[in-house]
């Protein structure tokens, strides 16, 4: 009777390789089977893993920039506070860019220059440009200790102090030279001009017309006539000089300044326009005797 071969069935294991047992003879061959029916397939790659996969490198990478150290980036033509945190895919996007270097950009993100440096991981501890130090801070020494320079700056404003104390006034007189004095001729031109110098220092009103037509009328020009015979004369007090003042008159009258000689010229003048000023507003408003 033939010998009957026979052969084991292998138990069913998650290999994708078996065996089969062919006789030939009384030998039992044993020979590897690739089974297409017990062979798991790779897996596909569906859509959701590889989401997943790009969201994991994402976060990996965001990651890896917090925890990596600060990256100095330099600004480039073109470039914007998006532009750049999406390079850098920099969580919080250009907001958190901006936050990070406001001290550096300024007040307005939307102007960076270029050559701007900008700290992307970290605060930066730059700070926007300020303005140019005035020509005061500049000539202020930069190397001297605070307790130095206080010192320094106190005794400038002492010194300060007493270069400034003289009065303005005391200063101009000593550096102002002196004006020339006015020179007037002596004679009935000449007086006028004088008293109406002096008149003008002292707020007394009047021109030179009415100075000139109340003398002619009143001496005809001579500073030293006296009237003895109107009803002054006759009182004990004659009138005198240029605009015939008697000596009471002149008296009260008389503008500072000038001589106590009521026979003057200017010393009559001034006190004869003085007195005409409180008593008819000015020696413009006199036409006769007063």
């Amino acid at each position: 009777m033939p010998i009957m071969g026979k052969h084991r069935r292998s138990k069913s294991t998650s290999l994708t390789r078996g065996f089969i047992a062919v006789s030939t003879g009384g030998v039992v061959l044993a020979l590897p089977l690739i089974g297409a029916g017990s062979a798991s397939a790779a897996p596909a790659h569906s859509v959701a893993a590889e989401k997943a996969k790009a969201s994991t490198s994402v976060a990996a990478k965001e990651i890896a920039v917090r925890d990596a150290e600060p990256t100095i980036y330099s600004v480039v033509s073109g470039d914007s506070l998006s532009k750049i945190a999406l390079g850098y895919s920099l969580s919080g996007g250009w907001e958190r860019l901006y936050e990070d270097n406001q001290s550096a950009i300024g007040g307005n993100p939307d102007l960076i220059h270029v050559g701007l440096k900008l700290t992307i991981g970290a605060k930066s501890a730059a700070t926007a440009p300020e303005a140019a130090p005035t020509a005061e801070s500049k000539a202020q020494p930069t190397t001297e200790s605070k307790p130095a320079a206080e010192a320094s700056q106190s005794a400038d404003r002492a010194d300060r102090s007493q270069r400034t104390a003289t009065p303005v006034a005391q200063k101009t007189a000593a550096t102002a030279p002196a004006p020339a004095a006015t020179s007037y001729t002596n004679d009935l031109d000449g007086w006028i001009k004088e008293s109406l110098a002096v008149m003008a220092q002292h707020g007394i009103p009047g021109s030179y017309d009415s100075i000139y037509r109340n003398i002619i009328r009143e001496s005809s020009g001579n500073p030293k006539i006296v009237n003895n015979w109107d009803s002054n004369a006759a009182a004990g007090t004659p009138s005198k000089g240029l605009l015939q003042v008697i000596q009471p008159t002149f008296q009260a009258y008389h503008v500072p300044g000038t001589s106590m000689d009521i026979f003057d010229p200017v010393a009559n003048i001034t006190a004869a326009c003085n007195y005409a000023a409180a008593t008819y507003g000015s020696i413009d408003n006199v036409f006769g005797a007063y």
